[in-house]
């Protein structure tokens, strides 16, 4: 028996993994490509998701607002006329969701059942990124002592996690894979 016909599930999931993450990748960066980066023009999804940070902050009782970056293709966030954060592209979560779509087709099963399981994932995915970037700006001005702690350690272990979790659902629960194997 043949390395490729003994580990043929493991040889799969690194193809389609691998294929769907690189179509993914360059289809976003196709769609980065169309905005100029030299004129400090920000792409929409980041714009989306800054507006919406601000909606959340506004929401949970903060004075907010962003404004373009003079100098950077990002937005400013303000807490009480106080710069306390950049939203810059790596903050849109598009990346993230492209790490969980290129898992979830790894293991896909129907087109239906995949697709829309891609679906709510990325919803569930962007409406957290959203929540997590307005926290984030809230606890930047309110807790500046622990900004590298919740930048760089919790709120990326939150995201993650829930990908994870989602990514334990499809497989165990709803594609059907861990009830076969």
């Amino acid at each position: 028996m043949s390395i490729w016909q003994k580990n043929r599930p493991f040889f799969l999931f690194l193809i389609k993994f691998g294929l769907s993450y690189l179509i993914l990748s360059v289809l976003y960066w196709l769609y980065l490509s169309q905005y100029n980066a030299e004129a400090n023009e920000a792409d929409g999804m980041t714009t989306i998701v800054a507006e919406q940070s601000q909606d959340v902050a506004l929401w949970l009782g903060q004075e907010a607002y962003i404004t373009e970056h003079p100098e950077q293709p990002s937005y400013r966030f303000f807490i009480n006329n106080k710069a306390v954060a950049r939203v810059v592209e790596g903050c849109n979560a598009v990346s993230v969701m492209i790490l969980f779509a290129a898992f979830v087709v790894a293991f896909s099963t129907t087109f239906k059942r995949t697709s829309l399981f891609i679906l709510a994932g990325i919803v569930i995915i962007h409406l957290l990124n959203v929540v997590r970037v307005a926290l984030l700006s809230m606890g930047f001005y309110h807790y500046p002592e622990y900004k590298e702690l919740m930048h760089d350690i919790l709120f990326p272990l939150f995201i993650y996690g829930v990908v994870f979790a989602l990514w334990v659902l499809w497989v165990m629960k709803i594609s059907g894979y861990g009830k076969k194997h």
